[in-house]
């Protein structure tokens, strides 16, 4: 199964159909997203435009309330932090770098990626077994627009620079 990861949209509607389409061509079944969509329109026309399942916490920079979520069936909501599993792997998922630790107290399972945003900036390290990753931002601020994609069979991600597709 592929994922895509996507943070940091920002309101970014161009960038977002874009990387949707890329989803839908390379039949991307759920989307990870460690926040900052920001408006309401923009979380609508990723619920909208995305008929899979999304993983998503919030952002420091969301301006949609967080009962706006309840109307959205394909959108899996947990709050500042959440772990998941998808595919026999043990997810965890926030938006700030400072909220990894809580991530992975989070767990009574060992994690297997905790995906984050909020520097806008692609990134990768190991802690323990556990794989930190940023797919940096799809609103192209401060950085190219990116996001990555994560492959669970053989747990191999790759960024994707959103100009170059």
């Amino acid at each position: 199964m592929m994922i895509a990861i996507i943070s940091d949209i920002h309101d970014n509607l161009a960038n977002l159909e874009k990387c949707l389409n890329w989803c839908k061509n390379n039949k991307i079944t759920k989307i990870i997203c460690p926040g900052d969509i920001t408006n309401s329109e923009t979380l609508n026309y990723l619920s909208n435009n995305f008929s899979g399942e999304i993983f998503l916490v919030s952002g420091n920079a969301e301006l949609y309330e967080e009962s706006e979520l309840k109307e959205y069936k394909n959108i899996n909501y947990g709050g500042d932090t959440f772990v998941f599993k998808i595919a026999n792997l043990n997810i965890g998922l926030c938006h700030q770098p400072e909220k990894i630790a809580k991530t992975l107290k989070q767990s009574s399972e060992k994690l297997d990626f905790i995906f984050y945003g909020h520097t806008h900036k692609p990134w990768l390290e190991k802690r323990g077994d556990t794989n930190i990753i940023n797919p940096g931002n799809l609103a192209g601020v401060f950085q190219e627009a990116t996001f990555a994609y994560l492959d669970t069979e053989t747990k191999t991600l790759e960024l994707k620079i959103l100009k170059e597709l």
